[in-house]
């Protein structure tokens, strides 16, 4: 299916059409709240102890309020929470101000001449907030859900993979069995760069939970000859799928991982936009992605991706940035419109303490809900929010 045709036929669900062709409430306002959430246990990407993120609030000429998040890790990406919540105050903000909230096509492109591509899009994980508050506008003003909104019929709960990441393999039993008390059967395991450290941790990971998806992701953090040492000794050792097991820019490796057939390669760290996925596909790089709504510059992207796996029998897998709150709503949304088949290593509530949200999300035995109110479906304290952004 082309890139064409993909917009098309995003653009033609029945409710979103409706709102993007009639004379909707413009947009009035955008206000960026920065703000950081505590950390809890070891987690390479949160050497701090503290998770930033950036709330994004969109308010319509008729008060119609819409929430979204922006969520950058600096150990992950080039972003921070400097660079997202100067980027939407500053750039993006002011160019989705006035505009219908339902023409997300033309919202993205001004985002893009805002601030534009360098190899892909420029600055995805701030374009997020905005994106994921302008869906959560036009859910609420067609009084729908994301599914109800794509005109899809989603699954009541994700499973939820719980991760490993340690630094020592003694440390890998007890915190699988934490895992297992709170209702997690399906595990994901952080690799790279020392393969040997790897394989035991798979193994032991593997006894532990004979019966589970067990995937390994080395974001990125093999070179190509170590990866292909790798990659058939951790499928010896139970191990599922392989995610980014070079750098995103190590095409011959990708190409040679990918030949090699040893594990399901998985990207992540590469694929921001359709385009990247087109390319990935046709040079044949990959076995399928997990996905990121907050790495693919929000919701609709991410969508287009989505569907160009399912068309081309690719695996679609569903991950996070350890999402908290609004980001994580937008992640279950998606993964439940679409139906995920795997566990998703959505992180948030294993590796973050607090919420910003008036209810927030609750485990259910190695599961959440989906959401079911309009837009995101979640509710946001305001108050709070405003009080750690400015206190």
């Amino acid at each position: 299916m082309t890139r064409r045709r993909f917009v098309h036929s995003l653009a033609a669900t029945p409710p979103l059409a409706a709102l993007a062709a009639k004379d909707a409430p413009a947009v009035r306002s955008v206000e960026v709240f920065p703000v950081h959430y505590q950390a809890k246990g070891f987690f390479k990407f949160l050497p701090k102890g503290e998770r930033p993120a950036v709330f994004v609030k969109v308010t319509c000429e008729d008060g119609t309020v819409g929430w979204g998040q922006s969520v950058p890790i600096p150990t992950w990406s080039y972003e921070t929470l400097e660079s997202a919540t100067d980027t939407l105050n500053r750039y993006l903000g002011p160019v989705i101000v006035g505009r219908n909230p339902a023409d997300l096509a033309g919202a993205h492109i001004a985002m893009d001449h805002a601030i534009a591509p360098s190899f892909s899009t420029g600055m995805p994980i701030a374009k997020a907030g905005l994106d994921l508050a302008l869906h959560d506008i036009i859910g609420k003003l067609a009084g729908k859900t994301m599914a109800g909104l794509w005109g899809r019929e989603p699954l009541e709960r994700i499973t939820l993979s719980w991760t490993v990441n340690v630094k020592a393999i003694a440390e890998a039993e007890p915190l699988v069995e934490e895992g297992r008390k709170q209702g997690y059967r399906n595990f994901n395991i952080k690799v790279g760069p020392d393969p040997e450290f790897d394989v035991a941790l798979a193994k032991t990971v593997r006894r532990l939970a004979p019966n589970s998806f067990l995937w390994a992701d080395a974001n990125g953090g093999y070179d190509t000859a170590t990866a292909l040492k790798a990659a058939p000794r951790l499928r010896e050792a139970g191990v599922d799928v392989l995610e980014q097991p070079v750098p995103p820019n190590r095409l011959s490796g990708l190409a040679a991982l990918k030949k090699q057939g040893a594990l399901p390669i998985i990207l992540d760290e590469g694929v921001v936009s359709l385009a990247d996925l087109e390319e990935f596909h046709k040079l044949g790089l990959l076995d399928g992605v997990a996905m990121k709504p907050a790495r693919t510059a929000g919701l609709f992207d991410a969508r287009r991706q989505v569907e160009y796996l399912e068309a081309h029998g690719l695996m679609f897998l569903g991950s996070g940035l350890t999402d908290p709150d609004v980001s994580l709503a937008a992640s279950l949304a998606l993964y439940g419109a679409y139906r995920l088949k795997y566990p998703a290593a959505l992180n948030g509530l294993q590796f973050l303490a607090g919420s910003f949200l008036k209810h927030p999300f609750q485990l259910e035995n190695g599961a959440l809900r989906v959401p079911t109110g309009p837009g995101l479906g979640v509710e946001v304290d305001e108050a709070k929010v405003r009080a750690a952004s400015h206190g």
